[in-house]
């Protein structure tokens, strides 16, 4: 059996349809088709036997080797050596510019290339459908292997020796190979030269999306890969934006903390939808608050979605994979489909209303949002009072979350703003004073004396790191005496070696062991707009530290190893890079005089 990996050290392909992870043995380990929330053909990521994989080995068996992104965009290169001989492997799925759009096929294309003497790899191409249930055969065709007799047909075509490449036994790179993996309706049999040019368009149109991002001055590069990031996880047909590309990688090891996040969270998508329009990418906002209008028609609103708007998402353990390391617990689906959490209408109308005020789109969707927005800021009023499972999904534990309730005085605020904007001004004076009342009571309740901070729930008594967002929201100043005591007490109670923990007391699960990586990059930015700007910048560079060497992040870092853990790569996390580098980087240039033309 292979060796399990010991870190998250994956890069992530995708073209917008296909998403999938590559590791720096060239392995595939995690790709799911024909949607990113459908069974896995390769899942070697969650069990090294069974899950099935696609490797190109060096003679003697599995290489590591040096893995980049080719820079500005989301095509792999892993250069692998054996004695004098080098090669490389170059992994992407064909995003082509399309005029005002792109062509982007069910294809997973890799390119195997001599670099120096004489070297001889073996193809170990392994796919196990359907989560590794479905018995399959790999058939000969006369342009390379169909996968028959699982869940879907696969077919993969290449210009290697096919007999070969089915018994996996090594032969001579004595010249460029290519392998492309797709479904059916591939009209047309690749060759060197189409597939060639495919690699170049692809990295010129990453190139071009890059090329547009409105970078801060602050860690550019580092935004940048993360922005790189989040494009992978916002789907081109639905425009549903998924929280992470995997299922069941574990918070902890050793735990049942083992979530499926491959569905488009409504608050994830909306942060995401935030932080790409910070760096001036609109194109995702637009499509997903069309996914959100096809979802809200659907029926009430829920937390969580599949990608094709799906609604039931339940959850089904499958015992026949090892897991993660072999952690076990393979969990497919998320019960928090039918939770209750009452931040969701703050998010969407935060969204909403920052898409909405942006001048570079041109509107003729204000009138017809309204009676979504309306909807919206009806729920929040009737939710506020109420408990709710909370931001952290707890699954029996049921209170007047503090962040919750802000999030509902932001659904009214927000809506407030919308309706004013469009000429609603009895109805935006109405919003306008329940906000005032909302924001009151917050603020009275949810900032604890005794305890020196904004608990969890309001009249509560525990720290909670979604409260470090609360200044962001506009709620109160971040340089409020109050909020300067939040930090206090949070560096005091919730840092755990230099990482900021979600909180302390136990949830459904007992107590809660490792960092949940976004609230470390919320903790920067709370400390630059309080005007500690060195400490900020302190805590974001240890944070890059613990990316992986493509500078991914995990949702999870465990703080005595610093190992990464939890669903790769996470998009929620990214986010809070983008964020507060964006932050950073606006006021330190304020700080040091940057703030004008060629500084």
């Amino acid at each position: 059996m292979t060796t399990p990996p010991t870190r998250l050290d994956h890069g992530a392909i995708g073209n917008g349809r296909l998403l999938a992870l590559i590791a720096p043995t060239s392995a595939v380990d995690w790709l799911c088709l024909p949607q990113w929330d459908s069974p896995s053909v390769f899942g070697s990521l969650l069990d090294t036997e069974r899950g099935g994989t696609w490797r190109i080995d060096g003679p003697d068996g599995p290489l590591r080797g040096a893995m980049q992104y080719e820079r500005n965009t989301n095509v792999l290169r892993t250069t692998f050596t054996a004695g004098d001989a080098a090669w490389e492997v170059i992994d992407f799925a064909p995003r082509i510019p399309d005029g005002l759009s792109v062509v982007a096929p069910y294809e997973l294309v890799r390119l195997v290339r001599p670099l120096r003497g004489t070297p001889r790899v073996r193809v170990h191409f392994d796919p196990r459908p359907d989560y590794g249930r479905a018995p399959v055969e790999l058939q000969p065709t006369a342009s390379g292997l169909e996968l028959v007799g699982g869940p879907l047909r696969l077919h993969l075509a290449t210009n290697a020796p096919v007999p070969f490449v089915r018994s996996g036994q090594p032969f001579v790179l004595h010249e460029p190979i290519w392998q492309v993996l797709s479904l059916p309706g591939r009209t047309q049999r690749p060759d060197l030269a189409s597939v060639q040019r495919n690699l170049e368009l692809t990295i010129a149109g990453w190139r071009a999306w890059a090329r547009s991002c409105a970078l801060p001055p602050f860690r550019a590069e580092h935004v940048l890969r993360s922005a790189l990031c989040l494009k992978l996880h916002a789907h081109l047909d639905t425009g549903a934006i998924i929280a992470a590309t995997t299922t069941s990688i574990p918070e902890a090891m050793g735990t049942q903390r083992t979530w499926d996040y491959r569905y488009c969270w409504l608050r994830d998508a909306a942060f995401v939808v935030e932080a790409l329009r910070r760096l001036s990418h609109l194109t995702e906002g637009e499509a997903f608050v069309h996914f959100l209008h096809n979802v809200a028609e659907s029926g009430p609103l829920q937390p969580v979605y599949g990608l094709d708007g799906r609604r039931e998402l339940h959850e089904e353990m499958l015992p026949h994979l090892a897991g993660f390391r072999g952690n076990g617990h393979v969990r497919i689906g998320n019960a928090a489909w039918h939770q209750r959490q009452n931040d969701l209408m703050g998010e969407l109308l935060l969204s909403v209303d920052s898409l909405l005020a942006d001048p570079r789109l041109v509107h003729d969707s204000a009138e017809r949002l309204m009676p979504l927005v309306e909807r919206l800021v009806r729920e929040a009023i009737a939710a506020a009072p109420t408990p709710d499972t909370g931001i952290w999904e707890f699954r029996t534990i049921l209170k007047n979350h503090t962040f919750s309730r802000a999030m509902c005085w932001a659904a009214i605020e927000r809506g407030a703003r919308i309706a004013r904007r469009i000429g609603r001004s009895e109805l935006a004076n109405t919003w306008d004073e329940v906000a005032r009342r909302e924001r009151d009571e917050i603020l009275q309740r949810g900032f604890s004396h005794q305890h020196g901070c904004f608990t969890q729930a309001l009249d509560g008594q525990n720290p909670d790191a979604s409260n470090l967002l609360l200044p962001t929201l506009g709620l109160l100043d971040a340089r409020d005496p109050r909020f300067l005591a939040t930090l206090a007490t949070y560096e005091q109670k919730l840092v755990d070696r230099g990482f900021m923990l979600r909180y302390r007391n136990a949830d459904d699960f007992g107590d809660t062991t490792s960092a949940f990586t976004i609230c470390s990059f919320w903790w920067a930015e709370a400390l630059a707009l309080a005007g500690r700007l060195d400490d900020a910048i302190v805590i974001f560079d240890r944070m890059l530290a613990h990316a992986n060497p493509l500078g991914l992040f995990s949702e999870d870092i465990d703080p005595g190893t610093g190992e990464l853990l939890g669903n790769f790569p996470q998009a929620y996390t990214h986010v809070g890079l983008i964020n507060a580098a964006a932050t950073i980087g606006d006021l330190l240039a304020a700080r040091d005089g940057g703030v004008r033309a060629w500084a």
